[in-house]
C-alpha cells in the first residue's frame, strides 16, 4: 500500500491574472503527484499567492499569511507582494520562503524542498485542461505578463515586469482544450489586452493552416471562431481597438469591452500618465455604438487622485453622464509604495474623497438603472451559472462573473449551470435583472 500524497493548501488572493497564476502552480503541483487540501488543518503546507496593489490588498495579503501560519506553521509566499520580500519578512519571518509573481518554477522548487513526492505516472491524473479555480463553464485566458504603460499610480510593472506576451499558438491552443474540457465562455485577460504582441512585433504565426499575426485583432478573430463566448478585459482605448467592432456586430466576440478610463478630466488624466489620454474617447464611444447597439461598456474610476479639484471631479461626472457607461467600478485614491504619484501635491482630504466617491457612485448607479430598465421585456440569451434552492442564477452578454450584475429566475428543469438558456427580462434593479426562462 502506497502511502498517503503530500498535501498542499492554497490561497489565491487578487486579481484574475493572480488566479491564472494560481491555477498554472495548483495543475503543475497535481502532475508531480501533490493532492490539493481544502483546509490549512489538513495541509501539509500551504502556498499563498498574494497582491500588493494598493494598501488594503497588501494588509490582507499579510493577514492571509498570518492565519495560514498560525493554523499550519509552513507558509510558502507568492505573488505581487512577493516583489517586495522585505515587506512580508519584517511581519512574517517564517515563512519558507518568497517569491515574485508567475513564479511557478520557483513555487515547485520550495514545495519539492519542504514536501519531498516523486512523481507517478501511473496515479497522477490531471485533466488536459489543468487545475482551475473557475466552474468548468467559464475561464480565464491570461495572454500576456506584465505591462509596457507608466501609469503614475501604479507599479504593476516594477512587480510583474515589462510586456511579455504569449505566443499566439500557443494561447489558441489552450483555448481549444478549455473548450473541449466545456468550457463556454473564455475571459481574455493581461494587464493591458490591445498592446497584445507589441513586444513581438506582431510576428506571424499559424494556427489550423491560417496565417495569422500576433496582435489583438487576429487574438480576436480566432478566438471568435471557437464557437463560445468571448469576453475582452482590460482594452485599453488604443485606435486599433477599433477593429474588434465588426467581429462584435457579426457576433463571433461578445459585444463588451471592458476598458479602464480611470477619470473624465483630461488634466487628471494627464497627471495620471495614462496612455491615450489625449484620445477623444466619447466620439468613439457613440460611434462604437452606433455600429454595434448592444455592446456593453464597463470601467473603473478613480475619485480622490492627488490635485483633483472639485472642477475636475465634476468634469468627471459630466463625462460619465455623456458616456453612459454600463457597468462602472470606483476608488478612493490610496497611496501605493513607489508609485510617482505620491509625489503630486494636493492630497485629497479623505473626507472630500468620500463625500466624491458617494456622489459619483449615485450618479452611475442611476445610468446603470436606466440601462437595465430599458432591457424589460426583452427576450435574451443568458448562460447559467449556479441552480439551487428553487433558483437560478445566470449571465447576459454584458455581465462578466464576479464583477458585474446578475439574472435572477426561477428554476425549471430546462435550466442546468454551464449552459445557455433564453429568457425573458421581467424586471430591472439598480445593477442586476430578473427574469422568467423561455420553453424550448
Amino acid at each position: 500500500m502506497s502511502p498517503p500524497s503530500p498535501r498542499v493548501g492554497f490561497v489565491s488572493l487578487g486579481c484574475p491574472k493572480a488566479l491564472v497564476d494560481s491555477e498554472r502552480i495548483l495543475t503543475q503541483l497535481r502532475i508531480r503527484g501533490y493532492e490539493i487540501s481544502p483546509s490549512y488543518e489538513a495541509s501539509d503546507l500551504v502556498v499563498v499567492n498574494t497582491c500588493g496593489f494598493i494598501d488594503s490588498a497588501i494588509d490582507e495579503s499579510l493577514e492571509a499569511i498570518g492565519e495560514a501560519l498560525e493554523a499550519n506553521g509552513k507558509v510558502v509566499v507568492t505573488g505581487c507582494l512577493g516583489a517586495n520580500p522585505g515587506r512580508i519578512l519584517e511581519k512574517h519571518p517564517h515563512v519558507l520562503a518568497v517569491t515574485g509573481p508567475h513564479a511557478t518554477e520557483e513555487v515547485l522548487e520550495v514545495v519539492h524542498q519542504h514536501l519531498p513526492r516523486p512523481h507517478d505516472p501511473y496515479t497522477d491524473l490531471v485533466p488536459p485542461q489543468g487545475i482551475r479555480l473557475t466552474p468548468r463553464h467559464y475561464a480565464y485566458l491570461k495572454i500576456s505578463e506584465g505591462c509596457n504603460n507608466k501609469c503614475s499610480f501604479c507599479i504593476i510593472p516594477a512587480l510583474r515586469g515589462r510586456l511579455a506576451s504569449r505566443p499566439l499558438a500557443e494561447v489558441l491552443r489552450e483555448a481549444e482544450r478549455l473548450v473541449a474540457a466545456g468550457t463556454k465562455e473564455l475571459l481574455v485577460i493581461s494587464q493591458d489586452t490591445s498592446a497584445y504582441g507589441v513586444d513581438r512585433r506582431y510576428e506571424p504565426a499559424t494556427w489550423h493552416d491560417t496565417a495569422f499575426e500576433t496582435r489583438f485583432i487576429d487574438l480576436a478573430r480566432a478566438l471568435g471562431s471557437l464557437g463560445v463566448w468571448v469576453r475582452l478585459h482590460y482594452v485599453y482605448p488604443y485606435p486599433h481597438v477599433d477593429e474588434v467592432l465588426p467581429l462584435m456586430a457579426d457576433g463571433r466576440v461578445l459585444p463588451y469591452l471592458d476598458i479602464p478610463f480611470q477619470h473624465g478630466s483630461a488634466s487628471v488624466l494627464k497627471r495620471m500618465r495614462r496612455p491615450a489620454h489625449a484620445e477623444n474617447t466619447l466620439a468613439r464611444i457613440h460611434e462604437w455604438r452606433r455600429q454595434v447597439p448592444e455592446l456593453t461598456l464597463r470601467s473603473t474610476f478613480i475619485v480622490g487622485f492627488p490635485g483633483e479639484t472639485e472642477a475636475e471631479f465634476e468634469e468627471m461626472l459630466a463625462w460619465l453622464d455623456e458616456a453612459n457607461l454600463d457597468r462602472v467600478g470606483c476608488f478612493k485614491y490610496s497611496p501605493v509604495q513607489g508609485a510617482t504619484a505620491n509625489d503630486i501635491p494636493g492630497a485629497v482630504t479623505p473626507e472630500v474623497m468620500d463625500e466624491r466617491y458617494e456622489r459619483f457612485m449615485q450618479k452611475a448607479g442611476a445610468i446603470s438603472a436606466a440601462r437595465l430598465r430599458a432591457k424589460v421585456g426583452r427576450e435574451m440569451t443568458v448562460l447559467v451559472d449556479e441552480v439551487a434552492g428553487g433558483s437560478a442564477t445566470a449571465r447576459t452578454m454584458g455581465d462578466a462573473p464576479e464583477i458585474d450584475g446578475t439574472v435572477k429566475m426561477r428554476a425549471t428543469k430546462a435550466l442546468r449551470a454551464g449552459e445557455f438558456a433564453r429568457v425573458r427580462i421581467t424586471d430591472a434593479d439598480t445593477y442586476d435583472l430578473t427574469a422568467d426562462a423561455l420553453p424550448g
